[in-house]
């Protein structure tokens, strides 16, 4: 029996044919031809204004908190259920993460947490949106404008996704995107950050360039670049940009294939949940999932290592995910946690994610539903 993994990456055609066009040329360095014409595609697909692809979704994270100057003594209110990278660009700068606890339904921060944690140290809010679902950004935009803090949206989870027709990653000051080879479109590694406030582009370009001027240099600008700021390498090789390119052009066909899993599951679900007392991923009607992931939700604890260990018997991947930052050895150290996030500590004991990548035929959609429905939970 053929194991059915939880994620691969997917080879959509073009990879090779980039490659070996960015190999043929001289410049296999960032901001090629590759790194432009990926830059527009990204443009073009989220309507940002601004746009630069990061070596990871960490580093677009970190460029976005170094574009905000963040620094000891402020403090940045983050989800608990959350990748670690998410708080770690906060920390880096001497900055301290503010954990708060989440809904819920849909797995995103609560805003009501976000507004009770806010201080006088506060400078920014750095929403996640899980599994490509959006938070709730009406409210979250509301308390910002309140107290006059930044947004930053991590959008690791969804491009593809859409809020009421407009693409994640664009409403908050900065959207940060990841292209790891667990995400939908994939270069190995790599990030993109969204730049939404124009006044920040210049600086963000020095920044992701070590700290000089080469972007202003390379348009002809000026007749030599130097160092101007601070910065890190944050640009990745043409290379990678080629290989990124090549899943861009097939965007839609890795998305039709993705999607048909996606909706498979939430067809095929509902009456084996109902008999067993299992939540099934819950997408507001004014948002648009970019499937990303498929989750359930169990009644314990022991029912999430249950249906992980029933699906591995048949060769089946499944898992959890997230595990509480607020109560992480770096949170409890470098972070700070105004209230109990007992809804992030109940839900990460509980989740499932089931197998979902493009390479998923129809019969592995079948087998994973048969087997999902087969498990009994635990009295």
């Amino acid at each position: 029996m053929d194991r059915i993994y939880f994620s691969r990456p997917y080879l959509a055609g073009m990879e090779y044919t980039n490659i070996n066009a960015s190999l043929a040329t001289t410049s296999w360095h960032g901001d090629g031809d590759f790194t432009q014409r990926a830059t527009q595609w990204l443009l073009e697909r989220t309507q940002a204004r601004g746009a630069l692809l990061t070596t990871s979704c960490t580093h677009a994270l970190e460029l976005a908190a170094i574009l905000l100057r963040l620094g000891p003594g402020d403090e940045v209110i983050v989800p608990s259920f959350t990748f670690s990278a998410t708080a770690t660009a906060i920390a880096s700068r001497g900055a301290t993460p503010v954990f708060v606890d989440i809904e819920p339904r849909t797995m995103n921060l609560d805003p009501a947490c976000v507004e009770a944690a806010v201080t006088e140290r506060t400078k920014a809010i750095f929403v996640v949106h899980y599994a490509g679902v959006a938070c709730d950004l009406d409210a979250v935009q509301s308390i910002a404008d309140k107290h006059g803090l930044a947004i930053v949206e991590d959008n690791a989870h969804g491009i593809g996704a859409y809020l009421r027709g407009q693409h994640l990653g664009t409403f908050g000051t900065f959207g940060t995107q990841s292209w790891h080879d667990t995400k939908n479109v994939t270069s190995g590694e790599g990030g993109a950050l969204l730049v939404n406030d124009l006044q920040y582009l210049e600086r963000a370009e020095i920044v992701r360039e070590k700290g000089t001027n080469r972007a202003v240099f390379l348009r002809g600008q000026v007749d030599k670049y130097t160092w101007v700021d601070e910065g890190s390498s944050y640009l990745p090789s043409d290379l990678l940009a080629a290989l990124l390119l090549a899943q861009f052009q097939r965007f839609e066909e890795i998305q039709d294939r993705r999607q048909y899993v996606w909706q498979a599951y939430a067809e095929g679900l509902p009456q084996w949940a109902d008999d067993q007392g299992v939540e099934l991923m819950h997408v507001p009607a004014d948002r648009d999932q970019p499937a990303h992931m498929f989750y359930v939700m169990m009644p314990s604890h022991a029912d999430q290592g249950g249906l992980i260990g029933h699906l591995r018997e048949q060769e089946i991947i499944a898992t959890f995910h997230y595990q509480p930052l607020d109560s992480a050895p770096a949170g409890v150290r470098l972070g700070r946690t105004p209230e109990p996030c007992t809804v992030t500590a109940d839900r990460a004991s509980r989740l499932v994610r089931l197998p979902l990548h493009a390479g998923m035929s129809k019969a592995d959609t079948t087998r994973v539903l048969e087997a999902v429905s087969s498990y009994r939970t635990q009295a």
